[in-house]
């Protein structure tokens, strides 16, 4: 009975995926504007790689009720330093932390890990405020991920510029051991030396050994600390090529990268769908976890970063949400996917204010309303339903945690990519 049973919970969650496809490949194919071979594809890469099956066992004919509580699936954005460092009005702060819990499940810090903002003076180290967030992150089982640990581009402070080689190989250390062991398995996960292939002040300076020496020494005082690259220009194919050389170049030299960053603000007004997916597909070669570091719609090329007191007209802030769906859309259905982080949500705090979630009194802006219904309605799992005659139920669920309740008694119970169907008993 027992493997008939299972038998028969093979044969179902295969007819399950038939039905969910038939339902979502309408709608996807119209708001993409793709073909429709493309877009029946892109449902069934969401079917395959973001569900799985939570059998329920119990008595028949019992009603059972499911409630998804959380995505495995990052759907992050960046935490403003002010809202935790007492810079921001004390109303706006509250609310600011109110709505982040409401929309993302993930968290990074925008500036208070960098460097320079860290220790702006030689041994004037600020940690107050990187602590600060990492406490509510923790009240809050919000993963966190640590921007920066280094960037030696733009950013490079006055008085490290001024250190002899010996000297500077001695704060670059320094700086590994003072943050590794200060935030041992707090975050994460961290961008390490923050867009590389745009300069490295600190491998020009004492030569390409330097990197390693850097991951190395993070490594040794965080054994468990996961290590990003991030960059730039990537998704858009203006560097596609010469990121995976330079991800190669950094493999073959022994530096150890547990993931890869890609940001996703260097589009204008809008992005090319075919650009993005194509980029997806050529990074998925290194079989390391993919994440959007910094998403913004519109982007950093668009006429609202060059003039950010420009106001988008209400057509214009409709065709970003659709964007910002579309943008969703494909790289959820990714499997070498695991996150996307909004680069801030709020235009009083948002270095585009016109890519907000919320306007700067508090209000919704139309790409709020188009992420809520993907985030939590499309893909979001509830259901209502009964055991059969022999006491089963079969739910197809999005990746997460859930909340099972019957006669009475809540369970709670995982999906996730290594464990994709789930087995409980009531």
């Amino acid at each position: 009975m027992k493997k008939l049973s299972l038998l028969l919970l093979s044969v179902f969650c295969s007819i399950v995926t038939y039905s969910l496809m038939a339902q979502n490949a309408s709608s996807v194919w119209t708001e993409l504007h793709m073909t429709h071979s493309d877009a029946w594809n892109l449902a069934d890469s969401i079917q395959k790689y973001r569900t799985g099956v939570i059998v329920v066992k119990t008595t028949p004919n019992t009603k059972i009720e499911l409630e998804q509580q959380k995505h495995e699936f990052w759907f992050g954005c960046a935490l403003n330093s002010t809202a935790f460092d007492g810079k921001m009005d004390e109303q706006d702060a509250r609310v600011f932390k109110q709505k982040f819990l409401e929309n993302f499940n993930a968290g990074v810090t925008a500036s208070s890990l960098k460097w320079h903002h860290m220790e702006p003076e030689k041994g004037k180290v600020d940690f107050l405020t990187t602590d600060n967030i990492l406490t509510w992150a923790d009240d809050n089982h919000l993963p966190l991920r640590g921007h920066n640990l280094y960037w030696g581009v733009y950013y490079v402070q006055d008085w490290v510029k001024a250190l002899t080689d010996d000297q500077l190989y001695d704060e670059l250390h320094k700086r590994a051991r003072t943050i590794a062991s200060r935030y041992k398995g707090r975050f994460a996960e961290y961008d390490f030396n923050n867009e590389m292939m745009h300069g490295d002040f600190y491998q020009e300076r004492l030569g390409p050994g330097i990197t390693k020496k850097m991951a190395d020494w993070i490594k040794e005082y965080d054994p468990d600390a996961k290590l990003y690259l991030n960059d730039y220009d990537i998704l858009t194919g203006r560097l596609l090529q010469e990121y995976v050389d330079h991800i190669k170049d950094l493999q073959g030299r022994g530096i150890p990268i547990d993931g890869i960053g890609v940001q996703g603000h260097l589009h204008a007004e809008d992005f090319s769908r075919d650009t993005l997916r194509y980029a997806l597909d050529v990074l998925a070669q290194f079989g390391l976890p993919v994440k959007i570091t910094e998403f913004n719609m519109p982007g950093q090329r668009s006429r609202y970063q060059k003039d950010t007191s420009l106001i988008p007209t209400k057509k214009e802030e409709d065709q970003f949400a659709q964007n910002l769906k579309d943008y969703y859309r494909i790289c959820f259905a990714h499997p070498a996917v695991d996150a996307i982080m909004m680069w801030h949500f709020w235009a009083g705090a948002n270095w585009i204010p016109a890519s907000s979630l919320y306007r700067k009194d508090w209000t919704l802006t139309p790409a709020a309303s188009a992420y809520k219904s993907l985030v939590f309605d499309e893909w979001w799992t509830r259901f209502k339903g009964k055991s059969n005659d022999e006491g089963y139920c079969i739910i197809r669920a999005f990746l997460g945690d859930h909340k099972i309740k019957v006669n009475g008694v809540e369970k709670m119970i995982e999906l996730s990519k290594q464990n994709k169907t789930a087995y409980i008993e009531f």
